[in-house]
């Protein structure tokens, strides 16, 4: 029998119980996250476990939620639609508050890999990466009814603020902020944004299961060969707007400050074999500008925390790439002519405020990452 602190040896006791007849026999944790890869006895292999544990306040979910909508998206792709997108779920004990998955390994975390070898060195990566957020768009659109069933079967799930009103909060505190620099939304733009804010609430075509953190360190692949590509990590998993999937290929995410909109070819190509509509450029350039400009809202209410950082911090270049990639979108698609002005002009303003972020973003190798 293994030895841990008593916390670990009650969780191992757990899956042991839920597991039985195999062991237990080895125990890591793979901080700082409430994720551990366990060791079991016999040819059992090697398995994923993840509990819930307490947290201050400021989640928008609660711990048990996150666990279920984890549980019920898993399920609804492994044995609803029979697709190998993500991790089986081996064993589950939702009143104990535990979780055992498939574990992956040897794959890895794609931003791990990005940050070690840098952008180049994994272009098969990075464009697996682009293709498994669309192919898990593409094989869920249309079957909201069937994972929904699932996760109410779990516990009670509000689907309206799984599509649209997760983020609405801090969509308009973002609005404000910019306000204070002297750049409002008026106009064109502030029509331009009622239409936006519609489109993402009634995705028609586009509404598709995401895990609601599609960034590069929730996407396991291969270190070399073919990358054989998974998405990890559903706890905020729901039916929402496709295309909120393909922004960080367009928009730089928390961890960097650029990124290859080139890869956005992958991702709808994919997306294109389940949502034929994604071949409309018009519609699909639409929807992701729509898509953008709300992450771009998203990311614009941390502008206080930012503003409040040394200068020459790199959060710093990364919200002005952030505000002038999604007005870039839109013009590149010759839609939202008046949100991409105002995006511009925002972009501006943060540069005249951060005279230190005022650089050439687009001279950045793709995926530049932010230092840490």
């Amino acid at each position: 029998m293994i030895i841990l602190n008593p916390a670990e040896n009650s969780l191992v006791s757990k899956v042991e119980r839920l597991l039985s007849p195999a062991a237990v026999v080895g125990w890591r944790r793979l901080e700082p996250w409430a994720v551990a890869r366990a060791e079991l006895s016999g040819s059992h292999g090697s398995v994923i476990v993840k509990w819930m544990r307490l947290h201050g306040p400021g989640l928008h979910r609660s711990e048990s939620w996150r666990l279920r909508s984890e549980v019920a998206a898993l399920g609804f792709l492994s044995e609803d639609l029979g697709v190998r997108l993500a991790a089986r779920v081996v064993a589950a004990d939702l009143a104990a508050g535990l979780v055992v998955l498939e574990d992956l390994a040897p794959r890895v975390a794609l931003d791990g890999l990005l940050r070690a070898d840098g952008a180049a060195a994994h272009g098969e990566r990075l464009a697996a990466f682009a293709r498994v957020r669309g192919e898990l768009n593409a094989v869920t659109a249309g079957r909201a009814e069937v994972y929904y069933a699932r996760r109410a079967a779990l516990g009670a799930v509000d689907r309206a603020a799984d599509c649209a009103g997760r983020f609405a909060g801090f969509r308009e505190e973002g609005r404000l902020q910019v306000a204070a620099l002297g750049v409002e939304v008026a106009g064109g733009a502030e029509r331009e944004l009622a239409v936006v804010l519609e489109e993402l609430e009634d995705p028609g075509p586009f509404l598709a299961l995401s895990n609601g953190d599609p960034e590069a360190n929730n996407v396991l692949v291969q270190a070399a060969g073919a990358p054989d590509a998974r998405v990890i990590d559903f706890e905020f998993a729901g039916f929402t707007h496709a295309l909120h999937d393909a922004v960080c290929l367009y928009v730089p995410g928390p961890a960097w400050l650029s990124v290859d909109g080139g890869m956005g070819a992958a991702y709808r190509r994919a997306l294109a074999v389940g949502v034929p509509e994604a071949q409309d450029d018009r519609r699909f350039g639409f929807g992701l500008a729509a898509a953008c400009f709300s992450y771009m809202l998203l990311r614009l209410q941390r502008l206080p925390l930012v503003d409040g950082r040394a200068a020459g911090d790199d959060s710093r270049v990364q919200l002005v790439a952030t505000v002038e990639a999604a007005a870039r979108v839109a013009e590149s698609f010759g839609v939202l002519p008046g949100l991409a002005g105002w995006g511009w002009r925002r972009a501006e303003a943060l540069r005249r405020l951060w005279p230190d972020a005022d650089v050439d973003v687009a001279g950045l190798p793709a995926f530049a990452a932010r230092r840490r």
